[in-house]
C-alpha cells in the first residue's frame, strides 16, 4: 500500500478537494488521514483485481477512534450481508423506528433510545440504506496499553468516485460526531 497521507483543512470543501487531487480512477490502493473538526478519519481503499484464478477483492473502510467511556456497542449491516460482527452480551436485533432503515437493514445494540438519536439525520440513513455489502459499528480493542474502541464502517467495494466517497463520509462523520 501508499504511504498514507494526511489531509486538513478550514472547511470540509477544502480537505475534499485535496483528496480530489490525489485519488484518481486508476488508483488502487489509497490511505489517507482525514483531519476534520476534533475528528481524525482514517480513509483506505484497497482493490485487488486478482489474476489467473484469484477472484480479487475490493474494500472501503472508514475508522475513526471513540471514547471508551461508555459500554455503549451497536452494528449495523445490509440485510444479504453475511457478517461475523459478533454476538455482544445484553445486544439483541431491534427496530429503532426509523422505517427506511427498520426494513433494510439489521441493527443490534445495547442502548436503543441512543442509536435512535444517532441516527436522527435523514440524509444519513438514506445513504446507508443505499450502500450494498456493508456493515458499521463500534469496535471495542483491548492490549496491553489498554482499551480502545473504534467507529468503523466497511463496505465490501473499492469506492474512487470523489461525489460518492464523500456523501460516505459525511454519513459516517454525522454518526461519529453524534457518538462523540
Amino acid at each position: 500500500m501508499e504511504t498514507q497521507k494526511v489531509v486538513s483543512g478550514n472547511t470540509e470543501g477544502d480537505v475534499w478537494n485535496k483528496i480530489a487531487a490525489d485519488l484518481k480512477p486508476d488508483v488502487f490502493n489509497y490511505e489517507v488521514q482525514i483531519n476534520q473538526g476534533t475528528h481524525v478519519v482514517d480513509l483506505s481503499i484497497d482493490i485487488d483485481l486478482g489474476g489467473g484464478f484469484e477472484g480479487g477483492f475490493a474494500l472501503t473502510l472508514f475508522k475513526a477512534p471513540v471514547s471508551v467511556s461508555s459500554d455503549f456497542k451497536f452494528a449495523v449491516h445490509d440485510e444479504g450481508f453475511i457478517d461475523e460482527i459478533g454476538k455482544f452480551f445484553g445486544m439483541q436485533d431491534v427496530k429503532i423506528g426509523y422505517e427506511e432503515l427498520d426494513r433494510h437493514l439489521i441493527v443490534k445494540t445495547n442502548d436503543e433510545k441512543k442509536l435512535h438519536h444517532i441516527f436522527s439525520d435523514t440524509e444519513t440513513r438514506t445513504t446507508l440504506v443505499e450502500l450494498e455489502d456493508f456493515d458499521l459499528g463500534i469496535h471495542h480493542h483491548t492490549t496491553d496499553a489498554g482499551e480502545s474502541a473504534t467507529l468503523e464502517l466497511n463496505i465490501d467495494e473499492g469506492i474512487t468516485d470523489i461525489a460518492v466517497l464523500k456523501k460516505i463520509y459525511d454519513a459516517f462523520y454525522t454518526v461519529l460526531s453524534a457518538i462523540s
